[in-house]
């Protein structure tokens, strides 16, 4: 069924979709409400974990995936946005997708101290399509992991495979979740932790889940009108000394203060970073992804396993 919704996609319009999506994602909301946005047990802490740097009471981490040349248009106002705030995230970019990112641009953004990491390949749902496939891009992905000199990456559409990254030349990972039942292959890592994936020998590679609802879901999907299952979640992910990493997407975000059906007011992710520093100030780490994986490789803390995050499943896929 993912093969042929992919296949189909392109013809589908987008007001189809997600009129589709929301009807489905508000009745799964409802049955999956004690494992989402909160999973209580992705609290428990990885078998000795010594906490997070100097003293700080837990991470927050913002990446951006830009999907398209709409998203990639709004980049340099995305990231103003945050250093205006004093914040650093990462942008991944997609090499081989509807858009070229230039060399001047990224080369710009590490400069100001964002990182630069890869997006799948193509971004239309093929590259977890089997292991063999996988395989065949992992040398094109490794191609832009150099040239950007990106040492993370993240597939499209949040499919995963933890065996199959082992090819690629990463410090990190970044393609699962604690718990989102609404994603396309919704099952959840179950912790608000990074955690070290062993490959036969002694090398791997540290993953970082994503643990605050995607924007793309609150807002664009639910259209939620506030950040209060932002920051509900954020505050519940500190309290257990985790790691809030958020996904914002700048195809979705508003800039002119006119969104459209599928975008939201660049003011709720502005919020959200100025709850984080006026609730939080210094005791939080306020970290790039790849400074929390290198800390991650160190000590390499493992997955806790337990329980499934959610025996809910959610059959149509993510309209970007």
């Amino acid at each position: 069924m993912t093969k042929l919704y992919y296949f189909l996609k392109p013809a589908i319009p987008w007001p189809i979709r997600i009129r589709v999506r929301r009807l489905s994602a508000n009745r799964l909301r409802r049955q999956c409400s004690d494992s989402w946005p909160i999973f209580p047990s992705a609290a428990r802490l990885p078998e000795g974990w010594p906490g997070w740097p100097n003293g700080k009471r837990f991470a927050f981490v913002v990446t951006h995936d830009v999907e398209g040349a709409r998203g990639l248009a709004r980049c340099r106002k995305l990231a103003d946005l945050d250093k205006a705030l004093g914040i650093r995230s990462a942008f991944n970019f997609v090499p081989e997708g509807e858009y070229r990112v230039s060399d001047t641009f990224r080369a710009d953004l590490s400069r100001e101290g964002f990182e630069v990491g890869v997006h799948d390949l193509h971004h239309d749902g093929s590259l977890y399509r089997s292991a063999q496939h996988f395989s065949k891009q992992t040398p094109r992905i490794n191609l832009y992991l150099k040239m950007w000199e990106a040492s993370g990456f993240r597939s499209g559409y949040m499919f995963h495979n933890l065996d199959w990254p082992h090819g690629l030349n990463i410090l990190y990972d970044s393609s699962t979740f604690d718990t989102d039942p609404f994603e396309p292959q919704p099952d959840g890592v179950g912790t608000i932790f990074p955690f070290w994936v062993q490959r036969n020998d002694s090398k791997g590679y540290v993953e970082l889940p994503y643990t605050l609802p995607q924007d793309s879901t609150l807002f664009v999907l639910f259209k939620e009108r506030t950040i209060d299952l932002w920051t509900q979640k954020l505050d519940w992910v500190a309290s257990h000394g985790g790691m809030a990493l958020a996904i914002v997407h700048p195809d979705y975000i508003s800039f002119d203060g006119r969104p459209n059906s599928s975008e939201y007011p660049a003011d709720l992710y502005e919020r959200l970073l100025k709850h984080v520093i006026t609730r939080y100030g210094d005791t939080c780490w306020y970290a790039l992804p790849r400074e929390v994986a290198a800390f991650a490789a160190e000590i390499k803390p493992g997955l806790v396993r337990g329980a499934p995050t959610s025996d809910c499943r959610f059959d149509d896929e993510r309209q970007a």
